[in-house]
């Protein structure tokens, strides 16, 4: 499953009515999120009953009606995902909050299945068929979509961002590039002094985009209250502002992706520390730098890449790979401040040195967690799977790669 991305250009009317889209498919997931909350304990709510919801809202909003039906269910089944996702935390027990589903406020996005728009011959302009009046859009992009047949298009979605407007296509279409072995094995430990160390006792730099970005996100956001509220020149300045962090997001996700794949490509098993980035962001000292070195997204490219070259990711337990020696395994005790790992063994590496080659001892040891979700390339739904099983990211490998 691949998902490619188009810009689209359009004229200013038609930007609205994907707006009003965008608004309809908002509406909808809130009705079925309060639907299920104004439901008494006994009556069974799942995806099948908040489908039928959605034909009732259709019958009594005529603004809903005029979204393509196929559109309206997937816009409810969004809102069964949030209580799927809730229910799932309950059942295993998740510690602290569970994710009890919130009413959206800033839906960006409106996903088509198979019906409700067609293609042009040249596969470089898409015409929505639903009585919304989108229309023809033209598609900006050198991706080869037309290379692929029109029945491997499982979902077609619009994407609202801060620099226009966007066209996905998800394909049913199998990602495997088969990369020859090369033998060699790596461990790789993250931090925030280097954006990773490998057991090779190499260092890549940590590019801090956030943080060489403030100053003008700064400027950029005291603009925004320099207007007048509702005024031409406010709306300007928030997409500049807007602009920005997109920029940032873009750089990090790019520089991610761009080092996973060189890892992969050249070892035969990476292993890495099975962190969980979500309860490191609680530490509000650090959260800002944690968020910005983008470990999650690094982990997700290497898993999607291992998995697509036919190479082994493995994920360990970080517990002690600072603290241990790398060459007698005793335990040597130092706080976060101390960067130089001092043994009585003779060893002395740097930290992160030290633990990166723990990180690949273990892994080696005793097998780990090899990761196999390394395609998130699901939409709000796939033909013919469970709802339950699908993720609303979207992996994207750059043009250039």
């Amino acid at each position: 499953m691949i998902v490619l991305e188009y810009k689209v250009k359009a004229k200013p009317n038609q930007y609205k009515a994907i707006d009003e889209a965008i608004r309809t498919v908002q509406f909808i997931r809130n009705k079925c999120l309060r639907y299920w909350m104004d439901s008494p304990r006994e009556a069974k709510i799942d995806r099948f009953a908040l489908n039928k919801y959605s034909t009732v809202l259709r019958d009594e909003f005529p603004f809903v009606k005029e979204l393509n039906s196929m559109a309206v269910q997937a816009s409810a089944e969004r809102g069964w995902l949030a209580i799927s996702r809730f229910y799932d935390n309950c059942k295993s027990r998740k510690p602290g909050k569970k994710g009890f589903p919130r009413f959206q406020k800033d839906n960006r996005s409106v996903e088509y299945k198979i019906s409700g728009w067609s293609l042009h011959p040249t596969k470089r302009r898409i015409k929505f068929t639903d009585k919304k009046g989108i229309g023809e859009l033209k598609l900006l992009g050198k991706w080869d979509i037309h290379t692929h047949p029109v029945k491997t298009i499982k979902r077609v979605r619009l994407v609202r961002r801060g620099d226009g407007y966007y066209c996905q296509f998800c394909l049913d279409v199998e990602c495997i590039d088969i990369q020859p072995k090369t033998g060699n094995e790596i461990g790789l430990d993250v931090g925030l002094e280097s954006f990773y160390t490998d057991s090779n006792g190499h260092a890549e730099p940590n590019p801090k985009f956030l943080r060489k970005a403030e100053p003008g996100i700064k400027h950029a956001q005291r603009q925004i209250y320099k207007k007048q509220k509702g005024s031409s020149s406010r709306r300007k300045a928030r997409a500049r502002y807007s602009k920005k962090h997109l920029r940032v997001s873009r750089q990090r996700d790019e520089h991610a992706k761009k080092l996973a794949r060189n890892v992969c490509q050249s070892n035969d098993l990476i292993a890495y520390e099975d962190l969980r980035v979500s309860n490191m962001l609680k530490n509000h000292c650090l959260a800002k730098s944690i968020s910005d070195a983008s470990w999650y997204q690094f982990r997700k490219w290497l898993e999607h890449f291992a998995k697509k070259f036919g190479k082994i990711a493995i994920a360990v337990p970080p517990h002690y790979t600072s603290q241990e020696c790398s060459q007698c395994e005793r335990v040597v005790k130092k706080s976060l401040s101390t960067r130089t790992h001092i043994c009585q063994c003779g060893c002395i590496l740097h930290r992160d040195w030290n633990a990166a080659i723990n990180i690949l001892r273990k892994a080696k040891s005793r097998g780990g967690h090899p990761q196999s979700n390394a395609l998130g390339d699901g939409t709000a739904t796939l033909l013919g799977a469970s709802l339950i099983g699908q993720v609303l990211s979207m992996i994207k490998e750059s043009p250039c790669l």
